[in-house]
């Protein structure tokens, strides 16, 4: 029996790396300008992860318009570029199902930039289980309740209308609206987002005994934070107390 073939599109959304714009969260401990670069580093190592992929359309949804420019520098030549369309997070996601889907995609699988070590094996499993037909979303939870990865057989508007974006109850509240409307779902491994300074600190701490020539998601980052000192003074405070 032939094995069919499926037409799979990853799509990385993305604001430019602006400072102020970008990582706010970050300052004081970093200035808006390192802030900026540190997420020009998650943008790097995301699009050479990525970049690995077989058998997968890949694509860079960014923000703002004009920033077009910007991300043709980061990017490969295997990355498509759009704009994204729309007013919150969820409509800009709700439009890229649509659009995407529209275009004779089996499935699209959507993962934001802040996991800069996300391997992509874990993008590949995405594909694996929407091609498998039994769920019709699939989902990467973050530690801070929201998602990293959003996959889709077909586009589900109402799992993006009306959630509160940027709170700890983002993926809970999807996935009850999921189920009461007969949506079938399912879990990826969890993986931590880079927000705060303390969750840099982690990464920081998760990677440090890693080879420098070997090749792993996140190097780029990591590099840059190991050059800032309040990362490690930090880190060895914190493993002092242990």
């Amino acid at each position: 029996m032939q094995q069919q073939h499926h037409k799979l599109l990853l799509v990385v959304v993305a604001k430019a790396p602006v400072p102020g714009e970008v990582k706010t969260r970050l300052v004081p401990h970093f200035s808006p300008a390192e802030a900026a670069d540190l997420f020009r580093c998650f943008l790097r190592d995301r699009i050479k992860e990525m970049g690995q992929l077989k058998g997968i359309d890949l694509a860079v949804a960014f923000t703002p318009a004009e920033a077009r420019e910007t991300f043709a520098r980061i990017t490969s030549n295997g990355f498509k570029l759009f704009a994204q369309k729309g007013g919150d997070l969820g409509q800009r996601l709700n439009n890229v199902f649509i659009e995407k889907l529209a275009r004779g995609y089996d499935a699209v699988s959507i993962i934001d930039s802040d996991t800069p070590d996300l391997p992509g094996a874990i993008v590949e499993q995405s594909f694996r289980i929407l091609k498998s037909g039994e769920v019709d979303a699939v989902y990467g939870p973050c530690d801070d309740g929201g998602y990293y990865l959003v996959g889709m057989r077909r586009p589900h508007p109402q799992l993006f209308e009306d959630i509160p974006w940027s709170t700890e109850a983002v993926l809970n509240i999807t996935l009850e609206r999921a189920a009461r409307l007969g949506i079938k779902t399912k879990l990826l491994p969890a993986w931590n987002d880079l927000d705060t300074f303390e969750d840099l600190v982690g990464f920081y701490a998760k990677h440090r005994n890693k080879l420098p020539n070997e090749k792993w998601a996140g190097k780029n980052t990591f590099n840059y934070l190991a050059r800032m000192e309040g990362i490690k003074q930090r880190f060895n405070r914190t493993d002092s107390n242990k």
